[in-house]
C-alpha cells in the first residue's frame, strides 16, 4: 500500500506552462522536455491539450507512445495525462493521444464558480453537476484512471463543490483536482476549502486530492503547501512556474520546501532534485522566457551571496545563509579544472556529474565545441559546459545553418552584416545588410536568404559568467506575420491563437550567439509552416500488446 505522507508530482509545464504568452513549444520540444521530466521523476505528465491542434494532438501522442513506456526512477513509467473540457469530442481527442502510454490518463474539467457558471458556461447548476456525471463517465469508458477538476475552485461555494466532487467520484473520478484558477485564495482561506473537502466529500477517502494553484498575487506555492497539509497528496506544478497570466506554482519550490522542511510537513515526493537545475534551462531555453535572477531555487541569485556580513557567515559554516545545498539541485561544485589540455574522458566524467548522458556521437561533437572554446577561454566553469551543451543538444532540425559571420560597426559607419547560410539543399547563401546595429544587421540579412516574414517579439542576452570571455547566452521569441501558422485553441476561454516560436544560441561572440537564435527560432517556424517536410514521425507501435 503506497505511503500516506507521499506527494505525487504533477507535471503540468507541457500543457498550462506552455500557455504562457509566447511559450509555444513544437512536437520535438515537446518531446525532449518529456524525456528530461520522466529522468526527473514526476509522478504524472500532463503533456498536453490535444484538441487545441492537430499538431497538440500528435505532441500528445508521441510523449505517449515514446516516454509514456518509459521507466523512470522509480521503475515505472510515469502516467501520460491529457487536458479535455467536458465534451465528449475533446475526450475523444485526449484518448486518441494517451492511449499509447503504458498508464494513460484523461483530465476532463467544469466551471463550478457562479462567475464561471453564469457568464462563461451559461449553464445553471443543476446542468452543470449532469454534465460533470456524464463525462466523467464518458471518459471512464475509456480509460480506468480520471481526473476532473471543478475550474474556479478557488472562488466556488465549497457546498456545490462537495456535491460535484460527489458525483464526480461516483461517476469513476481516481483523482479529484482542485485549482485555484485565477490564484484568488490565501493560503487560510485555501487549505480550509482543501480540509472542507477531505471532510464533507462523500467517497473522497477513495481518490487522490490535488490542488492546482495560480500565482496572480503571489502565493501559488504557499497556497499548495497549505492544501498538502490539509491533505491533499497530489501538486500539480510547472518547471521554472511558467503558466498563463503570473504562472503556476513551480515544482522546484514546492519539492526543495517539501525537502528543507521535512519535519514540518512530513511529506516526501519521488523527484531527483539535483536534476532541477538542468531541467530549469532546458525548459526556459525551449520557451524563450528567462528565470529570473532572483527566482527561488534556480534563479541565478539564489545561491549568491554578496553582502558583506552573508559572505563573511558563509566563509565560517554555510548554514548561516545557506538553508539548502547548491548540489542539492544540481549545482555542482566542480573538483576538475577543464581546460585545453583537458581530454575526452575528463569531459565525459564532468558532463556525467552535471547530469548529461551523452551518446558516442554527441559526445564527439560536445568534445570538439568544448576544445573551441578552450582556445578562447582559459578554464572552462560548469555554467559555459551547461550553456555550450545546451546550445548542442536543443536545437531544432537546421533548415538553414550559419556558416559564417562579418560584421562591421560603431560610431564611424552604418552597421553591416554579412551572413554565410547552407540551406536545406546544401547550397550556400551569402547576404549582405545594413540595420540600426549589428544584431538587426545580422537578422536583416537572414530574413533576405530565408525570406519568412516575421514578428520579433523578445530578444534577451545575458553573460553566462563574469569576464570578458564569458559565454553569451540570447534567447528570441517571434511569430509569423500573418500569424495563421499552426493556430491552436486555449482550453480555458476557447480563443484561437497563433502560435510563437523560441530560439536559443550561446558563444562567446554575442552577435554570433544572436545569429544563432534567431535562426533556431526561424527554423522551428519553417518546419511548422510545412515548408520544409513533416514533423518527425510518431515512433510505430503495436496496439493492445500485440
Amino acid at each position: 500500500m503506497e505511503k500516506s505522507n507521499y506527494v505525487h508530482i504533477f507535471d503540468t509545464t507541457l500543457r498550462d506552462g506552455e500557455q504562457s504568452p509566447g511559450a509555444t513549444l513544437t512536437s520535438a520540444e515537446k518531446l525532449e522536455i518529456a524525456r528530461t521530466l520522466a529522468r526527473l521523476g514526476v509522478d504524472v505528465m500532463e503533456a498536453g491539450f490535444p484538441a487545441a491542434s492537430p499538431d497538440d494532438l500528435e505532441g500528445v501522442r508521441r510523449i505517449a507512445v515514446e516516454v509514456g513506456n518509459m521507466a523512470g526512477p522509480s521503475g515505472k513509467p510515469p502516467i501520460i495525462c491529457g487536458l479535455a473540457r467536458a465534451a465528449s469530442s475533446d475526450i475523444d481527442k485526449a484518448w486518441q493521444a494517451v492511449q499509447f502510454a503504458a498508464r494513460p490518463r484523461i483530465h476532463t474539467f467544469l466551471a463550478t464558480s457562479a462567475i464561471h457558471m453564469k457568464h462563461k458556461l451559461r449553464m445553471d447548476p443543476e446542468e452543470v453537476v449532469d454534465r460533470v456525471r456524464e463525462m466523467v463517465s464518458y471518459a471512464k469508458g475509456y480509460c480506468d484512471d480520471v481526473e476532473f477538476s471543478p475550474e474556479d475552485a478557488g472562488r466556488s461555494d465549497p457546498e456545490f463543490l462537495y456535491l460535484v466532487l460527489g458525483e464526480a467520484i461516483k461517476a469513476g473520478a481516481t483523482t479529484l483536482n482542485i485549482p485555484d484558477t485565477v490564484g484568488y485564495t490565501t493560503p487560510d482561506e485555501f487549505g480550509s476549502l482543501i480540509a472542507g473537502i477531505m471532510a464533507n466529500t462523500p467517497g473522497v477517502e477513495d481518490v487522490i486530492v490535488s490542488v492546482h494553484c495560480h500565482d496572480d498575487l503571489g502565493l501559488a506555492t504557499a497556497n499548495t503547501l497549505a492544501g498538502l497539509a490539509a491533505g491533499a497528496r497530489q501538486a500539480e506544478v510547472t518547471i521554472n512556474g511558467i503558466g498563463e497570466r503570473a504562472g503556476n506554482t513551480s515544482l522546484e519550490e514546492v519539492v526543495m520546501a517539501l525537502q528543507t522542511r521535512r519535519p514540518a510537513y512530513n511529506l516526501e515526493t519521488g523527484i531527483d532534485s539535483t536534476q532541477i537545475t538542468r531541467v530549469s534551462r532546458m525548459v526556459s531555453n525551449y520557451t524563450g522566457i528567462p528565470v529570473q535572477p532572483n527566482k527561488a531555487i534556480v534563479g541565478a541569485n539564489a545561491f549568491a551571496h554578496e553582502a558583506g556580513i552573508h559572505q563573511d557567515g558563509m566563509l565560517k559554516h554555510h548554514e548561516t545563509y545557506e538553508i539548502m545545498r547548491p548540489e542539492m539541485v544540481g549545482l555542482q561544485r566542480s573538483s576538475l579544472v577543464l581546460g585545453k589540455h583537458s581530454g575526452r574522458h575528463a569531459l565525459k566524467v564532468r558532463l556525467s556529474d552535471m547530469g548529461y548522458e551523452l551518446t558516442g556521437e554527441e559526445l564527439q561533437e560536445a568534445f570538439e565545441r568544448f576544445k573551441d572554446l578552450a582556445d578562447k577561454k582559459k578554464t572552462i566553469t560548469d555554467a559555459d559546459l551547461a550553456a555550450l551543451i545546451t546550445d548542442q543538444l536543443y536545437q531544432p532540425r537546421e533548415v538553414f545553418a550559419l556558416e559564417g559571420l562579418q560584421v562591421a560597426c560603431g560610431t564611424m559607419g552604418m552597421p553591416t552584416a554579412t551572413v554565410r547560410l547552407t540551406g536545406p539543399d546544401g547550397s550556400e547563401y551569402i547576404e549582405a545588410a545594413i540595420g540600426t546595429g549589428p544584431v538587426d544587421a545580422t537578422y536583416k540579412a537572414i530574413d533576405n536568404i530565408v525570406q519568412m516574414p516575421n514578428c520579433l517579439l523578445e530578444f534577451t542576452v545575458r553573460a553566462v559568467t563574469e569576464g570578458i570571455d564569458a559565454i553569451g547566452e540570447v534567447t528570441v521569441r517571434l511569430e509569423a506575420e500573418n500569424g495563421d501558422v499552426h493556430l491552436r485553441t486555449s482550453p480555458q476561454s476557447g480563443l484561437i491563437q497563433p502560435r510563437t516560436f523560441g530560439g536559443h544560441g550561446a558563444d562567446t561572440d554575442i552577435i554570433v550567439a544572436s545569429a544563432k537564435a534567431y535562426l533556431s527560432a526561424i527554423n522551428k517556424l519553417l518546419v511548422a509552416s510545412g515548408l520544409y517536410g513533416e514533423p518527425e514521425p510518431m515512433a510505430e507501435i503495436a496496439l493492445n500488446g500485440e
